[in-house]
């Protein structure tokens, strides 16, 4: 049940732009987009370059941040217009804000890997007796892992789960331990692996989440930008243009990764361009707009509420938090 990236025209124009975040000649007031450092962001990094000569073409000032919750304070203190995060962070943030937050498109699916040294792991069941390396208890790596092992009837009795506080702490401990299992986004497994040319991905949860769903099933989304009520109320034009910029962004950095992740690296996305030119085809960096993202975002969230309803907010969120361009 893969979802289809969806690739815009006009790429090659992109390719020639020299990273221009500030305003252009004909711009309208810049738009300030907030991204968390990873994935998410790797797919806007094309937005404010090349040829713009659409009178209405919009000036892009990017914030790039490596925690959720410095994103979210940036959005409820109206410091940025957009912003890409987590997806259960937007529903937390919608939630928090009493709809003060809409959802406009997903940018990332599945950017999970389990990832060992040996041949013991093959599926899922494979982990019982075993203990896993990940990030962030209560976050979405640990949701997403938990419910793959609801599915195969497993529980944290059968699989232990080992916290650590960053991703790096989890490559560390596969570096020392030859015998260690992890579960990392990218591009830390990217990382990971050019540190340790024996490690290797064993088990791509976004396969694994998709194996389990029914006909019509949700989607592993990880990512998704959304943008202030207030701001879209006032400036919806704005909203559209960039709409169609990040649809063009995200077809750059996955048709063209080698000139992405010099753009990556310069951002600060990504420390070195080698790292990202290497991750992106497993990033998973799309753009799903309109219905499509709505069943895909809503069936996800429904997963994440069944399993602890505050990694949602303690609500779903309602109808009015999807936008839909006319």
């Amino acid at each position: 049940m893969g979802m289809k990236k969806r690739m815009a025209a006009g790429v090659a124009a992109l390719l020639t732009g020299v990273l221009a975040c500030g305003m252009t000649s004909s711009a309208q007031e810049t738009v300030r987009v907030g991204a968390l450092k990873g994935p998410t962001s790797m797919g806007i990094v094309s937005l404010g370059t090349g040829e713009q000569t659409d009178e209405n073409a919009n000036a892009y000032e990017k914030n790039m941040v490596t925690a959720a919750d410095e994103l979210t304070a940036m959005v409820i203190g109206g410091d940025v217009d957009i912003a890409l995060l987590p997806a259960n962070v937007a529903s937390v943030l919608y939630n928090k804000t009493e709809g003060g937050v809409k959802v406009i498109d997903i940018n990332t699916l599945g950017v999970l890997y389990v990832v060992e040294t040996g041949d013991s792991v093959t599926s899922i069941e494979d982990l019982k007796g075993r203990t896993v390396y990940l990030t962030g208890k209560g976050t979405t790596p640990d949701f997403v892992l938990q419910y793959l092992l609801a599915q195969h009837g497993l529980t944290t009795e059968d699989v232990t789960l080992e916290y650590k506080s960053e991703a790096t702490e989890v490559v560390s401990v596969l570096t020392e331990d030859d015998t260690a299992i992890g579960l990392l986004p990218q591009p830390f497994v990217t990382v990971a692996g050019m540190q340790n040319e024996n490690l290797k991905t064993v088990l791509d949860l976004m396969a694994e989440w998709e194996a389990v769903q029914e006909e019509g099933g949700s989607s592993l989304v990880t990512g998704v930008t959304i943008v202030r009520t207030e701001y879209l109320e006032e400036h919806e034009e704005q909203v559209k243009n960039f709409l169609s910029d990040h649809e063009a962004s995200a077809a750059f950095t996955n048709e063209n990764p080698e000139a992405a992740s010099e753009l990556i690296a310069e951002l600060g996305i990504v420390p070195k361009a080698q790292i990202a030119e290497k991750a992106i085809p497993f990033c998973n960096i799309t753009f799903i707009d309109g219905e499509e993202m709505k069943e895909a975002l809503g069936g996800y969230l429904e997963v994440l509420h069944g399993m602890e309803p505050a990694s949602v907010g303690g609500a779903l969120p309602g109808e009015d938090f999807y936008y839909m361009a006319e």
